[in-house]
């Protein structure tokens, strides 16, 4: 990547592009939908446009339990079709992005009592593999209950009856989305974040494009686009209202809350999925020296730019963590820090929040407006070339063109060119052994060879500077850093510390101890004015008062 296609400093020459373009396709929404739509799109030879109201993945798609999950739950709900794709998209995520997504075996413990059986965790786990298509080495195994205390001897003893153990595959979700926006941005697409579209606007009734908003200066322009996709998650229905087109079903907004504590608090040797005395599922994960633990499911009806976690929320997860883990005893006292997400999902009449499907629907309004909602990380990919499938055939109707059928399922997303995931261990141990003999300890050489995966060249490329440059700030950092103002697009310390490097979230103390300098190096860098230093720090402040605090809603 030789361009910086995708520097935060080139913004006004991106805006320059959004005005002077009539884009085929304009993309409403930067989270993993939209931008795999955006992908999609450009490679097929549309012109594509996307922008995003806040940061690239800062809604849902930075806010997931970080697993790209079959869905081994919906088979309850006989969603099998779903099972079935979603299952099968795991193994292309992980082809074409094998940095981003590790398989992890994950313990079923049933209980006498509980929502599973030995049978029907067997036969459940069974169909699964068969169902996803789950590689022979991968399908799932049965334990005896003395052999599911080996393998995690923190689960309760009690009414114990055994196991199941199967593969998931756990991702970085932020990291993922801004890959696929970094190989859309390689492809053409002209990406820009912190753009937010105000107004929609027409010709003879058909969609057109719209006004949109720079969050950064204020200015408004005009984007020209032949088809709008409205991706925006949370936000469906807002733009759907601007359209005047929100008719038939509609979202209903649930929260999911995860908590994480330090290995020495919560020491879980084993990924766990349990179920909860109410009958839901909780997964429990050890991840980077931590251990996280989620999620809730609840109705939420607030501003969904600012989920947070309650008190309830809170109790409710360590009440499900001390009834599953009973010796380690957990208290508020020890959760280090939390993210609260919004799952925008398609409103059933009469269901609770844990059994409305996760199922994507595509909604064409008579303007022209094509939106997409509800839907799972996991199947993002596929979500998006059924989109495109439909912005091909509409494009072609109007004599705009001949589009081939979606190449995405092949293609590595940006930091993923290992040649297939059979590769990557290889590469994780050279590069990393090459990190080491520059000076980096063996934790920190791996952490950034698995972040940036052959992108990690470029980032290593940031250190050409004199030491005395770096404001005493360890070296790995300081190219994290530039890399992602020269590559990601990365404008606020937020961006940096949540979506970039996940940071908040898994290593808040590092995240106080650097804020500062983190904080300078981006004013000087970026050239920010006194009020808007002033402003990104208030809101990085708040983030992380966010991450630790409950809210007393």
């Amino acid at each position: 990547m030789t361009q910086h296609h995708f520097s935060s400093k080139n913004r006004t020459e991106r805006i320059k592009q959004l005005k002077q373009t009539h884009f085929d396709v304009l993309v409403i929404g930067g989270g993993i939908t939209g931008a795999g739509i955006a992908l999609d799109a450009q490679t097929r030879g549309m012109s594509t446009a996307l922008i995003e109201m806040q940061d690239y993945a800062s809604g849902t798609s930075s806010r997931s339990t970080k697993l790209v999950h079959g869905g081994l739950r919906y088979l309850k709900q006989f969603e099998v079709k779903m099972v079935a794709e979603v299952g099968k998209e795991r193994a292309v995520v992980y082809e074409n992005a094998p940095h981003v997504t590790t398989p992890e075996w994950m313990l079923l413990p049933f209980y006498h009592g509980g929502t599973f059986g030995a049978f029907s965790t067997s036969i459940g786990l069974r169909v699964y593999d068969y169902l996803a298509g789950v590689k022979r080495k991968e399908r799932r195994v049965m334990f005896s209950p003395e052999e599911t205390l080996r393998r995690e001897p923190l689960l309760k003893k009690e009414g114990l009856k055994g196991g199941g153990y199967y593969v998931e595959y756990r991702t970085d979700d932020a990291r993922l989305t801004m890959e696929v926006m970094k190989k859309g941005a390689e492809t053409g697409v002209t990406a820009l974040n912190y753009v937010r579209a105000d107004k929609l606007l027409y010709e003879q009734g058909k969609l057109c494009g719209v006004e949109a908003r720079d969050e950064v200066t204020g200015e408004t322009f005009t984007i020209r686009a032949h088809r709008v996709v409205n991706a925006t998650g949370p936000w469906v229905d807002e733009i759907r209202e601007m359209d005047r087109s929100k008719r038939g079903k509609t979202l209903r907004l649930t929260k999911g809350v995860h908590l994480v504590f330090d290995a020495s608090r919560f020491p879980l040797k084993q990924a766990v999925y349990f179920d909860t005395p109410d009958g839901r599922m909780v997964f429990a994960i050890p991840r980077d020296g931590k251990t996280y633990i989620g999620t809730t499911d609840t109705d939420y009806k607030a501003d969904p730019k600012h989920p947070t976690m309650s008190e309830e929320d809170r109790a409710y997860i360590l009440r499900a963590a001390n009834d599953m883990f009973p010796s380690i005893r957990l208290t508020e006292a020890d959760v280090e820090s939390s993210w609260a997400g919004v799952r925008p999902l398609i409103y059933q009449e009469g269901k609770s929040p844990s059994e409305i499907s996760r199922r994507d629907e595509i909604f064409r309004s008579d303007s022209g407006l094509i939106t997409i909602a509800g839907g799972k990380l996991t199947g993002y990919r596929k979500m998006a070339e059924t989109v495109t499938d439909l912005l091909a055939k509409e494009l072609k109707e109007e004599g705009r063109g001949v589009y081939p059928a979606s190449s995405t399922k092949h293609l590595p997303l940006s930091g993923g060119d290992f040649g297939g995931s059979v590769r990557y261990p290889d590469f994780l141990k050279t590069k990393t052994a090459e990190l080491r003999r520059q000076g980096l300890n063996g934790t920190e050489a791996e952490s950034l060879v698995r972040r940036y995966g052959t992108n990690v060249d470029s980032v290593w490329g940031m250190l050409s500077m004199k030491d005395e440059e770096y404001g005493g700030m360890p070296k790995e950092l300081y190219a994290a850093l530039m890399y992602s103002m020269e590559y990601e697009q990365t404008l606020t310390p937020a961006d940096f510390f949540i979506r970039r490097t996940g940071a908040l979230f898994f290593d808040i103390t590092w995240v106080r101890r650097w804020q500062e300098g983190v904080i300078s190096l981006m004013s000087r860098h970026l050239g920010w004015s006194a009020d808007q230093e002033t402003k990104y720090r208030a809101e990085l402040a708040k983030e992380i008062q966010a991450a630790v605090v409950p809210s007393s809603s």
